[in-house]
Order: C-alpha cells, then sequence, then structure tokens
C-alpha cells in the first residue's frame, strides 16, 4: 500500500510539474513544436517495437517518426573493444544494445585537462547498475542497437520510476491527444464534453478508436467549414502538415469506420454524421 501511494503521489508530482521539467531538460513534445529531432523518452519494448517502412526510413514510435531517444536500464553486460563500449542495458520490457564509439584524442586530451584524476563521489558504469542513455535508434543486418551520445549512471533510483512515468505519459500524450483535452474538453450546451481530441462527434458521442494520424485527419475535417463537396487529400495534407500517403492512409481507416464518406471523388471527403 506504501508503494501504491508514493506511485501516485510520483503521478501527480509529474502531471503538475510537467511544462516546467520539459523546459528545464529541453524536451518540448508538450509545446506542440514537434519534429524527428525532438527528444523522445520510451522504454526499452517501444525501442524494439518501433516501425521502420524501408531500411532507409525513420523509425516510429505511437506513429511518429522520431530519431533522438532517451530510457534506462540495468546494465547486464559490458564488452569493451578499440573502437566502441557495448552495453547490454534491460529495463524490464526488454533489452538492447547500446554502442558508445571511443574517441581515443577527445578521450587524451580529457585526461590531460582532468589530471587523470576521478571525482570524489562519483559513480561508474558497472554490471547490474543502472543508467540513462540518450542516443539514435540504428539497424545493421537485422539488428537493433542505439548508438550512445552519452551514458551516465543513475544515482538517484527515483530518477527509474520518474522515466517510466514520463514514458508512459508521452505514449498515452499520443495516443489519446493532451492531457488538457482528455479531461477538460470544450463545455457543450449541457455542460458535457463535446471534444475529446477527435474521439466524440458533436453530439457528444464516442467515436471509434483509430490511429493519431486518423484522429487528426478527423479533427481536420470536423474543425474545417464544411460544404457539400467536403475536403480534399492535397488540402488535408497541406493544413496538417502530412504527407499525403499518411493522410491516405489515416482516410482509408476513417472510411472502415465509417466515419467519414468520399463525395465528388475517392480523394475528396467529408465527415459522417452520426
Amino acid at each position: 500500500m506504501a508503494k501504491l501511494i508514493e506511485f501516485s503521489r510520483l503521478w501527480r508530482w509529474l502531471l503538475n510539474h510537467r511544462v516546467r521539467c520539459a523546459r528545464r531538460s529541453g524536451r518540448w513534445w508538450l509545446h506542440g513544436t514537434l519534429s524527428r529531432e525532438t527528444l523522445r523518452p520510451c522504454t526499452i519494448k517501444q525501442v524494439l517495437d518501433a516501425s521502420q517502412p524501408h531500411p532507409d526510413a525513420d523509425f516510429k514510435i505511437d506513429d511518429v517518426e522520431v530519431q533522438q531517444l532517451t530510457f534506462v536500464g540495468q546494465i547486464r553486460n559490458i564488452s569493451t573493444q578499440t573502437t566502441n563500449i557495448t552495453y547490454k542495458l534491460d529495463d524490464g520490457t526488454g533489452s538492447v544494445e547500446v554502442k558508445q564509439w571511443i574517441d581515443a584524442e577527445a578521450n587524451n586530451n580529457m585526461s590531460m585537462d582532468m589530471g587523470e584524476s576521478h571525482k570524489p563521489g562519483q559513480k561508474d558504469l558497472v554490471e547490474n547498475e543502472w543508467a540513462r542513455v540518450w542516443g539514435r535508434l540504428k539497424a545493421f543486418n537485422n539488428r537493433r542497437h542505439v548508438g550512445a551520445h552519452v551514458i551516465r549512471p543513475i544515482a538517484d533510483k527515483m530518477e527509474i520510476q520518474y522515466h517510466l512515468l514520463e514514458a508512459t505519459y508521452v505514449h498515452l500524450y499520443y495516443l489519446r491527444g493532451p492531457l488538457e483535452d482528455a479531461q477538460g474538453g470544450k463545455g457543450g450546451a449541457n455542460g458535457q464534453m463535446a471534444d475529446d481530441g477527435g474521439q466524440y462527434d458533436s453530439g457528444g458521442r464516442q467515436l471509434p478508436s483509430v490511429s493519431p494520424n486518423a484522429r487528426r485527419v478527423f479533427q481536420c475535417l470536423k474543425d474545417s467549414p464544411q460544404n457539400n463537396e467536403g475536403l480534399h487529400v492535397q488540402n488535408i495534407a497541406a493544413s496538417l502538415r502530412m504527407q499525403v500517403t499518411d493522410v491516405m492512409k489515416a482516410g482509408d481507416e476513417l472510411l472502415t469506420q465509417s466515419m467519414i464518406f468520399t463525395t465528388v471523388d475517392d480523394n475528396t471527403w467529408a465527415l459522417m454524421e452520426f
């Protein structure tokens, strides 16, 4: 029971202070300025399950492109080679190899500057201890690994719990929309929630579960001035800054769920009245 109370307290703290934490750490995924270079907190299972349409494409987590990611894990093995150090990390959801390349010249310069000294109280990266990784997801010979920019030991074990909660929050952010929309929404005529990131129609009735891209397309159609012709795929793609192929895929999903219908041609859609 004590652990459950502590977990609940930490979760409330995370939600109340998420914006401040994002500003301090440079993670701006909460402010709408999303891009491929946005640092994405995740679990190792999400790393292993990330999709990649073709070998040269960026990886996607929750149908969103990611390049920079961060996660925590317990070091299970350390393999030191001439050019790199390979760590095998496990966070309870899966295990992945993390490679950190060795820059001999930079290490020599750092050693000269520091006088080969070791800071008092500084922890080393050792097996069975926890570490945090910042890096990029890569694939070679059908095997995935993370190329680490930085890997450091975790001194405060609460950082592990915080990270897992943060990864959960971001996953739900992409899956269900911002917290403010999910909790508050916009009040209808009777004070009922009438908008939840595209999950409710104008009458407050819940819509079928669809992917994040499909919700974005639905919301675009919902927010755009309506006429008998609806909106063309090109207009939706330009408005949402999405690839036309992604919009078409989202549209097929909405058509399958009978949430939209075609009008003047197969690429022009309008909302289906629920």
